[in-house]
């Protein structure tokens, strides 16, 4: 048996500290929940017993933290929480007690466990969990408190746990689809440029001194390599931190309204990729409105958390537009099709859904017909993406090589012709 100091929240929201002999640390646990308090923290107690020497600590660690210091979890740990906290409110647990086991998972400093272990502090204080996860914003969006302020006010709180669950699962399944699908064009591109850039700067220069020893005339292929090897290493570091300069002053530009707002337009108009990008948030767009209205949020809230969560500033603006024009009594549909921001087939599909009073099913139509779109266009994407890489990758390096060779055969040639 040993002994264990703890801390502890009544009932009552009071803060209280204390020992309990116990087997060990999950033998304490129990116990101080047996004392009707809410562990906190619980660990081995250092005090001195009579007749032996308290250990010294055998060595000294620290953490380094960085940044501010906010916990934020990121969407696919959000997702963990929620799946793990239905499970446990379904299994029996009360609030409280579910918060405090997910606050002792894992690393005591990891973002869940200071996360929850605040939820669980906020909730024995009296707070709802709906006000409680708006005090960590980045971690918890809009839509999250809302569709959890939808279970609180209807008892239905494990079925809105499930569906934030579902909710999370699908946008992280259209992510991964998103990421997979550029992640592989990306690669090869940049694998591309680094081996071109290789043979300009190593591989050319040695065929230079070759060819000048020759001393014949060098074909017209071969003189632009020559010259574009000259320039790279000669110049090639101020292009690069001209490259650097540029790059950092298009993202300050992008991160600007106007800037976001154009980059966010070009890709729902770029040729290869908005049959990606547009059909991913279209589809995640509707899925999240399907969400809220199914759990009780009003149109002109569904609208409002819709275009704070949707990630795309022209959808967002459209979104606004429409939310105004609500106010006035017209419907979602018309507006949306005003802006030019949506395919006809998406708004038409909408105003079906309500002339029937069935908005939810309709806006689970078009997230699923958008989302098999997006899944079509992948496929399509990758599929004519690989074989436009290969000539371009092949033509680049085909023209060194050519350049090379060409080189080569007038020097023998030449040399065959004074032999």
């Amino acid at each position: 048996m040993g002994q264990f100091a703890y801390k502890a929240l009544t009932k009552d929201g009071r803060r209280m500290e204390g020992t309990v002999d116990a087997a060990d640390r999950r033998a304490a646990m129990a116990a101080v929940e047996k004392l009707g308090y809410v562990p906190i923290s619980v660990a081995e107690s250092q005090t001195k017993k009579k007749g032996t020497a308290a250990k010294k600590p055998s060595s000294f660690s620290f953490k380094l933290k960085v940044g501010n210091g906010e916990a934020r979890m990121k969407p696919s740990e959000v997702l963990l929480f929620t799946s793990e906290l239905s499970d446990l409110i379904e299994a029996g647990m009360t609030l409280g007690a579910a918060l405090n086991c997910l606050a002792n998972q894992g690393e005591a400093d990891s973002a869940q466990s200071r996360i929850a272990g605040d939820l669980r502090d906020r909730i024995l204080r009296g707070e709802q969990l709906s006000d409680a996860v708006t005090a960590h914003p980045k971690s918890f969006p809009p839509l999250y408190s809302n569709m959890i302020r939808a279970g609180e006010a209807s008892g239905a709180m494990i079925e809105v746990l499930r569906r934030l669950v579902e909710h999370y699962e699908r946008n992280e399944t259209m992510k991964a689809k998103i990421i997979s699908a550029l992640t592989y064009p990306a690669v090869v591109m940049v694998f591309g440029v680094i081996a071109v850039i290789f043979a300009m700067v190593k591989v050319i220069p040695q065929f230079r001194k070759m060819f000048e020893s020759m001393g014949s005339a060098l074909p017209l292929p071969t003189r632009i390599l020559m010259n574009t090897s000259d320039f790279l290493i000669k110049y090639g570091v101020l292009v690069a931190i001209g490259a650097v300069v540029l790059g950092v002053m298009l993202k300050r530009y992008l991160d600007s309204p106007e800037g976001r707002k154009k980059f966010d337009g070009l890709k729902l108009r770029a040729p290869l990729i908005k049959g990606i990008i547009a059909c991913g948030a279209y589809s995640s767009l509707a899925y999240t409105m399907k969400t809220l209205l199914s759990n009780g949020v009003n149109v002109l809230q569904a609208l409002k958390i819709s275009e704070e969560t949707c990630g795309n500033a022209v959808i967002a603006g459209a979104l606004k537009r429409a939310r105004e024009r609500v106010t006035d009594g017209t419907s979602i549909s018309g507006p949306l099709a005003e802006s030019q921001i949506f395919p006809k087939m998406m708004t038409d599909m909408l105003a079906v859904g309500e002339q029937s009073g069935d908005m939810p099913g309709a806006l689970g139509h078009i997230g699923r017909r958008y989302e098999n779109q997006m899944d079509r266009n992948i496929r399509i994407f990758t599929n004519a993406l690989e074989p436009l890489l290969i000539v371009f990758i092949g033509g680049a390096v085909g023209f060194v090589a050519v350049g090379i060779l060409m080189a080569v055969l007038k020097a023998t040639a030449s040399l065959s012709a004074g032999g």
